[in-house]
C-alpha cells in the first residue's frame, strides 16, 4: 500500500476497498497543483466567504466560516495567500489553534453560475496588525497561508443559491459596523473586553 505526499493510509485503505486508487492518482497527478492558477484567484479573491478547518496540538479539529467582502482574501505570490481577520467572539478558536500547530484546511465555494469547489492545504502563521491597514479596516490579525496542495473538487453536490445581500457587519473603507447584537446580552456585556463597552468602541 503506497503513500504519497496527498494520500496517507487511511486514505489508501478506503481507495483499495473500492477500486478507486487509480482515479485517486491521477487525480494528484493532473489536478494538484502547488501555485495558484489565474483560476484559483479569480475563486478565491472573488469569495465572500470561505470555510477554514484547524487542529489543536492534539490533533482535536475547529471548522469555522470566514466571510468579507470579495476580495478580502488575496493571492499574494505563487503559492502564498493572506486574509484578515475580523472582530469575532474573542475565543480565537481557528487562530489560537494555528498558533499551536500551522496546518489548516481552507474550501472554497461557488454557490452559482456553474459552481466551483476548490480545496487549499497547507501551513499558516498568524501575522499582527496594530493599527489594521487601508485595505483591511477593522482587522487587528492577518493570517498569511502558505499552500502544499491545491485542487479542485467536483462541483455535483452544490446547490445553486444567490447572496441576497452582504453582511452589514464587514469592516470597510469609511464604515464603522454595527455590534452584533449578542454583545448586548445581559448575561455576556460584562464580560466583554473594555474596548467592547461602549457604542462602536470594538471597531476603534
Amino acid at each position: 500500500m503506497t503513500v504519497s505526499r496527498l494520500y496517507h493510509r487511511g486514505n489508501r485503505e478506503l481507495q483499495t476497498r473500492f477500486d478507486s486508487q487509480r482515479i485517486a492518482d491521477r487525480l494528484d497527478e493532473t489536478r494538484r497543483h502547488e501555485t495558484f492558477s489565474e483560476t484559483d484567484r479569480e475563486i478565491i479573491e472573488g469569495a465572500p466567504f470561505f470555510f477554514l478547518a484547524t487542529a489543536d496540538d492534539s490533533g482535536r479539529p475547529d471548522c469555522s466560516f470566514k466571510g468579507g467582502d470579495p476580495g478580502f482574501v488575496r493571492v499574494r505570490a505563487g503559492n502564498v495567500l493572506e486574509f484578515p481577520d475580523y472582530d469575532g467572539n474573542g475565543m480565537f478558536k481557528s487562530l489560537g489553534n494555528i498558533l499551536v500547530n500551522p496546518s489548516v484546511g481552507m474550501l472554497f465555494l461557488e454557490f452559482h453560475g456553474g459552481g466551483r469547489r476548490l480545496r487549499v492545504n497547507g501551513t499558516a502563521m498568524v501575522v499582527d496588525l496594530p493599527n489594521g491597514t487601508d485595505s483591511d479596516p477593522g482587522a487587528k490579525l492577518l493570517v498569511r497561508v502558505t499552500a502544499e496542495h491545491i485542487f479542485p473538487n467536483c462541483p455535483r453536490y452544490i446547490p445553486h443559491m444567490e447572496i441576497i445581500e452582504p453582511s452589514v457587519y464587514v469592516p470597510r473603507p469609511g464604515y464603522a459596523p454595527p455590534d452584533p447584537l449578542w454583545k448586548s446580552k445581559p448575561d455576556l456585556r460584562d464580560y466583554l473586553p473594555r474596548r467592547d463597552r461602549t457604542p462602536g468602541g470594538a471597531h476603534d
